[in-house]
């Protein structure tokens, strides 16, 4: 299994009145875990868009269980959890030293930019990102 991490030290400007990270910039953070594991496809994800395909987010799911602040650093670890012929699901874990802040989970649709619709998962990146999939 590859798993991409990344470390993301917590910036003001992501935290709230209280100090405390606002739950939108998580889904900011998977996002920069999720391009991490894209890259150890070996496709970037602008090169995956140069191809002409983007991952349409279609669902996303987090569970919150303690808060970061101004000043932490986090971990971030996405694993890619499923892939079938038109969708993958990404799994994701936020921790600061090792403690669980929180969880999560994006789906994700194949989409041909030239067609303007959904599409299968091209034969080149299918190859590619069952490298990185998660066969526990």
């Amino acid at each position: 299994m590859a798993e991409a991490e990344i470390d993301v030290e917590v910036r003001y400007a992501e935290t709230d009145q209280m100090g405390v990270v606002h739950h939108a910039n998580y889904l900011v953070w998977l996002e920069l875990a999720r391009t991490r594991l894209c890259e150890l496809t070996g496709f970037h994800y602008g090169e995956i868009e140069k191809m002409g395909y983007q991952l349409v987010v279609t669902g996303a799911r987090l569970e919150y269980r303690r808060g970061a602040r101004y000043g932490d650093t986090v971990r971030v670890a996405c694993t890619l959890e499923r892939m079938t012929s038109r969708t993958l699901t990404f799994g994701y874990r936020v921790q600061r030293e090792g403690t669980l802040l929180a969880r999560g989970a994006t789906d994700h649709a194949w989409f041909d930019v030239a067609r303007g619709r959904a599409c299968r998962v091209p034969p080149r990146l299918e190859t590619a990102f069952a490298v990185v999939l998660d066969r526990s």
